[in-house]
């Protein structure tokens, strides 16, 4: 019976156990509905979240209301939430599936910590393995994306990948289950419905165990997979990887521990295509480590690796990542990139002897205007360095502290009105540092995260 199977793989897989709170992403699809079902009759402890992207009208309003009507059923908490879907993806440069994806695990996330949840639980399935596997061999995959859906993944589960398609239908018929169809389903407008509608169904004439076969497939891959790991891990090269600038925004790798690498190609793209590198540009960056060129640079979707004198530096692109952020006298952190800037203020007498360096900023707080602002050097941009009297343009002060181009490029700055009050990871400007007439400090400590 489904309902052995279903708690025999949570068991096997170690997802979680009857004590655990488990946070249920639900859709009002037939997927989600049977996982809803199998929770409840297994007795587990369990809440729903939704999420309305708004992509669909009335159908996404009637989902929602139909998701929160099961929430009743079952007498368990229920979490809904109003994406603006189109938005964000335009705001971001991405996909409207890929923006989908972000904002809903970023918010099941946040309701996860919030409520105390320990897991979430999606209802993916044998059939989604099967076309994700498929997507990723398409668009170019290295061992990980051969392995498609993990059952468990930090707090992430999938407690119905023991089961396929047919299975979960025929339990939803069998137990008279009511849910909801997703129009943009029958849709060939997406890659993963192409493949699923026109290039599957092909395969399961040749093979009708289809899923069965790319499930153990896909255990010979995991085993494969760590055996891989484990040499990366060990290889010399990997080992190599190290942070390039004071500042921690650019990680590299060293060329000529790379060019001695045996299995170069294995050790590279399990660090890049992570990052969004196609196979055929990490095959042209060993090819160019022959005779580098210092300054050539290669692109994935959201990450640039640049041939430097002893290193290939990686850094996400510029395009892709937020570039200014407003601090307020309340604000406490700010991330961005690798990098976290805390902020503090504290009397004058209670700093002790913490003196200014290039990761930790002590101004004079009294002299600031709020909100002040990170953003991006620009040309034209200048300030007082620490020390002088005279103005210096960033442009110039980059050429003295002599560097490359990735960190003249992801170099931010710090506003007050206009006026440049710091560079962050170098020097702060003199009008700001601190004198005998300051009471109050405002502290911005710089680090990695």
């Amino acid at each position: 019976m489904i309902i052995d199977d279903f708690f025999g793989f949570i068991k096997k897989e170690a997802l979680f156990t009857k004590k655990d709170k488990i946070l249920v992403a639900v859709s009002g699809g037939v997927d989600s509905i049977v996982l809803c079902e199998l929770m409840h009759q297994s007795k587990f402890k369990f809440g729903i979240a939704h999420c309305n992207f708004g992509l669909r009208g009335k159908e996404s309003d009637g989902d929602e209301k139909f998701v929160r009507n099961l929430a009743k059923k079952y007498g368990v908490p229920f979490y809904s939430k109003r994406f603006e879907t189109e938005k964000y993806a335009s705001d971001n440069k991405i996909s409207i599936q890929m923006a989908a994806r972000e904002l809903r695990y970023n918010w099941f996330e946040e309701i996860r910590k919030k409520e105390k949840y320990y897991y979430i639980a999606t209802a993916h399935h044998q059939n989604d393995v099967v076309e994700t596997v498929l997507m990723n061999l398409i668009k170019g995959t290295g061992i990980a994306g051969l392995h498609g859906i993990l059952p468990k993944k930090d707090y992430l589960t999938r407690p119905l990948l023991f089961a396929n398609r047919e299975e979960i239908e025929a339990f939803a018929m069998e137990h008279k289950l009511k849910f909801r169809e997703d129009s943009s389903n029958a849709s060939d407008k997406y890659m993963r419905n192409k493949i699923r509608h026109q290039i599957i169904p092909v395969m399961k004439e040749i093979n009708p165990s289809l899923e069965k076969t790319f499930s153990e497939n896909i255990e010979s891959v995991k085993e494969v997979e760590k055996i891989v790991n484990k040499y990366v891990e060990d290889s010399n090269a990997c080992k190599s990887f190290y942070v390039i600038s004071d500042s921690g925004n650019f990680h590299g790798i060293s060329i000529e521990l790379l060019k001695d690498e045996p299995y170069k190609l294995t050790v590279l793209s399990n660090y890049l295509l992570e990052k969004g590198f196609r196979f055929d540009v990490i095959k042209e960056i060993i090819n160019s480590l022959e005779n580098p060129v210092v300054g050539k640079q290669f692109y994935s979707t959201t990450h640039i690796a640049l041939i430097d004198r002893l290193a290939i530096l990686f850094t996400e692109r510029k395009d892709t990542i937020k570039y200014e952020f407003d601090i307020y006298n309340d604000t406490k952190e700010i991330c961005y990139t690798y990098n976290k800037l805390l902020f503090t203020s504290k009397s004058k007498n209670k700093i002790g002897e913490s003196l200014t360096t290039p990761n930790l900023f002590h101004l004079d707080k009294g002299k600031l205007i709020f909100p002040l602002k990170i953003r991006l050097w620009r040309n034209g941009d200048f300030f007082y360095p620490l020390g002088m009297t005279k103005k210096k343009k960033i442009s110039d002060f980059l050429i003295d502290a002599k560097l490359n181009i990735y960190e003249k490029e992801h170099l931010f700055v710090v506003t007050s009105g206009t006026d440049i009050v710091c560079v962050l990871g170098h020097r702060i400007d003199n009008r700001y540092k601190i004198t005998d007439d300051t009471k109050k400090v405002f502290t911005i400590h710089f680090k990695e995260k």
